[in-house]
């Protein structure tokens, strides 16, 4: 059952980079307290990431697992073809019907 904890583990590293990173940018004059304060909000902040990148990886696994198994799947290797038929027509028979056409008025007008 410590598999499925709903609060999240954090890592015991964490809390020791926090505190190194508040030192780090520590003011003249600030005290202690105020630097533990800035150290867990640092500490917060790390966990939040590590969160969300989790969270992000956890997705794209979802994502590649669906793809591999569309993939290994027997219908994905049917590839359905569907062929274009174009239809193109020769000039001549419309050229023929033109003379045609032009000869029974010059026919008719004469």
């Amino acid at each position: 059952m410590a598999k499925y904890l709903k609060k999240h583990q954090q890592s015991e590293t964490t809390p020791d980079d926090a505190l190194r990173i508040a030192r780090g940018t520590q003011r003249p004059g600030q005290t202690k307290e105020q630097t533990k304060l800035v150290a867990q909000g640092i500490q917060k902040g790390i966990e939040q990431y590590k969160k969300q990148q989790s969270a992000k990886a956890r997705e794209l696994d979802r994502k590649l697992k669906k793809v591999n198994q569309q993939l290994a799947s027997p219908e994905a290797h049917e590839i359905e073809v569907q062929d274009k038929v174009i239809y193109r027509q020769h000039w001549l028979p419309w050229v023929l019907i033109l003379l045609s056409w032009l000869a029974m008025a010059a026919y008719w007008l004469v």
